[in-house]
């Protein structure tokens, strides 16, 4: 295989070869030597083997897996597009022989290998296939209908809309077209970020892909070849966000146990066998006893929660009688065996809005809001992936899987959004999505972007950060007239309500205000939560660990908080005394010039924490709120750690794409202690940008060491 790679200042990957395989291939081996320990752990995530070198805390995820049949999904994926696309087929297969090539030279780079045991695995064609599904399997939030349910169990399906929050926030994004018009260079401009959980390794991988057919660069999903979300080919660019669809259903099953096996109950009023078999999961440190875990199907999908009642004991006829009847979950890759990994080539080889357009027809999952605009004017605004059409109980809760009705009947139209004014904002609220969701994100962040873009005339690329950097909080809006409202207060509540009525509202990190704010915010929801109205709600029925976030009642009261504080009437909740009371308590309470940044620090999951506290990095204190434009979310009432923010930042310039600029969090290479593992963090914590650079005259040659790789 011949490539040649060169790096930036950054260690950022440019990849050059003579054609789209050995390119795929370059990109593969490349992402092996900088990624190892970041796709070993992926690969294993989705076969749900991550508890053999991770152990026990590594099970709640290993047993969804296997319930979930990830693999197995994986498998059909591939073989699917091997038989409707044979030429991606052979592009992803390139990619795979690229990982295989590269893991062992990683792995040697990689510490964590040592210090777990574990040996670099054989990635197999459908591998990407998997870390795309596991990627993405939880992204729509169907756990959410577990919560809806247990809300309409205990308050009434009138309490749903009042903890919507519009949004459960689990993922979002920021993005904004602002067209030529708007532009003081005539070409359109595209930026954003993707929130995300942070991860060491980040989530995204800056790479650029070069050969006789395109030259793109963009952020690439590590594990998996192209480049899907956000990129620049020189002539097009295109980024995305969340749309918060619901294309994901939960059904509660009615299951029996017979001499022959396992048997669903289907709306027709049949019995029908439903395939069941038992797998092991290794456990390290667990002397050497597995983990089993049953697998079952339904016509509907796989059984993620519950199972069968043993043999001769009739099943519980609804969440009533059982909260914990089993649940089959079917989502749109289970049921055709696409992920969409058709629209990837396209991609790459784009040349104009309307082939983004063309290829993002065959996208899948997760559903999408895609922004495009081209050098000859033209600008895509579309929602992009698969929803199924049927009943609109299915959107909100589990729905019972022996009645009639629930059934899926079609596909949907991905619509199409308008530009207004030369902008286009996608913020993850309502919008084009609308008739495909059920919860969305509030309008705040959204409404702010418009607002920024729509004060000065003129845009150029390097104005962005000022967008992406905003930390006001609109959301600080119904707590503070709260406040307003109080009187008689004694002289400490009395100093401290004034100052956060003085309050900018702006959540940066130097600011003893916004941590003032934070502190009373935290304590009001710990004293709503505590209400015995909502106390209903605070032990949730023994669904596994997995879906455990989902369901607990701290960060749902936190981020229904707006809501909460406005509704008409709240279940006869005093909150002028709750306010008053969480006002009072912080005022005792709140250290002397304490600022948000003193305990709004980044919190970064990484599969394998340290072996001793003093042994991880000294994370910093962050800007910005979870409805800022600077997202950076904590759980209001539980913790002040951010451990969701922007996974990368990106501003793609239509004019000269050399003057666009992106960051990650941390840094091009996943390897601990080198060069490039954490050098972008100091340009990401203050909005810096790095250059994309696009002259190769100016990159850094790297030898491809041919004879540090595993043939064949």
């Amino acid at each position: 295989m011949t490539f040649d790679l060169y790096r930036d200042a950054h260690g950022i990957p440019h990849l050059r070869a003579g054609d789209v395989l050995a390119l795929a291939r370059a990109q593969g081996r490349v992402t092996a030597r900088d990624r190892a320990w970041q796709l070993e752990v992926e690969r294993h995530r989705v076969r749900g083997t991550t508890a053999a070198f991770l152990g026990r805390e590594a099970l709640p995820w290993d047993r969804f897996a296997r319930r979930a049949r990830l693999e197995d999904t994986a498998r059909r994926c591939h073989a699917a597009l091997e038989e409707r696309d044979p030429e991606t087929a052979a592009w992803v297969r390139a990619y795979v022989e690229g990982v295989n090539e590269g893991l062992a030279a990683g792995a040697r780079r990689a510490p964590e290998f040592a210090r777990t045991g574990l040996a670099p695995g054989r990635w197999e064609p459908w591998t990407p296939f998997g870390v795309w599904l596991g990627t993405h399997i939880l992204f729509a939030g169907f756990p959410a209908k577990l919560w809806r349910e247990e809300v309409v169990r205990h308050l009434g399906p009138e309490a749903v809309g009042l903890f919507a929050a519009d949004g459960p926030g689990t993922a979002g994004s920021n993005g904004w077209l602002v067209t030529g018009a708007r532009t003081a260079t005539g070409q359109a401009v595209i930026a954003g970020d993707p929130h995300r959980f942070i991860e060491e390794p980040g989530v995204y991988q800056q790479i650029r892909l070069a050969c006789p057919e395109f030259d793109v660069l963009g952020l690439a999903v590590p594990g998996v070849p192209g480049i899907a979300h956000f990129a620049h080919t020189g002539t097009v660019a295109w980024a995305i966000t969340n749309a918060m669809a619901d294309y994901q259903d939960l059904y509660r099953e009615r299951l029996r146990r017979t001499p022959d096996g396992v048997e669903a109950l289907d709306p027709d009023g049949t019995w029908r066998p439903a395939p069941a078999h038992t797998e092991s999961i290794e456990v390290a440190g667990a002397e050497g006893r597995p983990e089993e875990v049953e697998v079952i199907e339904t016509a509907r999908g796989p059984v993620v929660i519950g199972s069968p009642p043993p043999h001769g004991t009739t099943p519980a006829a609804g969440p009533e009688a059982d909260p914990c009847a089993p649940l089959a979950l079917r989502h749109p890759p289970r049921v055709t065996g696409d992920l969409g990994f058709g629209a990837l080539l396209p991609l790459l080889r784009a040349r104009r809005v309307a082939d983004v357009d063309r290829a993002f027809d065959r996208w899948a999952e997760p559903v999408n809001v895609v922004l495009a605009a081209d050098t000859e004017g033209g600008t895509l605004h579309r929602i992009a992936g698969r929803v199924p059409v049927r009943a609109a109980a299915n959107r909100v809760r589990p729905v019972p899987a022996w009645e009639p009705g629930h059934e899926w009947t079609g596909w949907h139209e991905t619509p199409y959004g308008d530009l207004d004014d030369g902008l286009a904002v996608m913020a993850n609220q309502r919008g084009p999505a609308a008739p495909l969701g059920t919860e969305f994100a509030p309008p705040h962040r959204a409404d702010r972007i418009r607002a920024l873009l729509g004060g000065r005339p003129r845009w150029r690329a390097a104005d962005m950060p000022e967008v992406h950097t905003d930390t006001h909080l609109a959301s600080a809006a119904p707590l503070l007239d709260h406040l307003a409202a109080l009187d008689g207060l004694a002289p400490a509540p009395a100093a401290l309500r004034e100052r956060l009525l003085r309050w900018d509202r702006r959540m940066a990190a130097d600011s003893a205000d916004a941590a003032g704010y934070a502190a009373v915010r935290g304590a009001l929801v710990r004293r709503l939560a505590a209400e015995p109205a909502f106390a209903v709600l605070a032990d949730p029925p023994a669904y596994p660990e997995v879906f455990q976030p989902w369901l607990a009642l701290l960060p749902r009261v936190g981020l229904a908080l707006e809501h909460l504080l406005t509704a008409p009437d709240l279940y006869g909740i005093d909150r002028p005394a709750l306010v008053r009371a969480a006002l009072e308590e912080t005022a005792t309470t709140l250290g002397e010039g304490v600022t948000w940044g003193d305990t709004h620090l980044l919190a970064p999951w990484r599969a394998l924490p340290p072996e001793a506290p003093g042994e991880a990095p000294q994370e910093p204190g962050l800007s910005g709120d979870h409805d800022c434009v600077l997202s950076t979310s904590s759980v209001p009432g539980l913790t002040d750690l951010a451990a969701r923010a922007s996974a990368a930042r990106y501003v793609w310039d239509l004019a000269r794409r050399e003057d666009s600029r992106w960051v990650v969090p941390f840094g091009a290479c996943g390897v601990p202690g080198d060069p490039h593992h954490r050098d972008q963090l100091p340009l990401w914590l203050t909005g810096g940008l790095a250059p994309v650079v696009t002259d190769w005259t100016l990159l850094t040659e790297e030898d491809v060491d041919h004879e540090d790789v595993d043939h064949e």
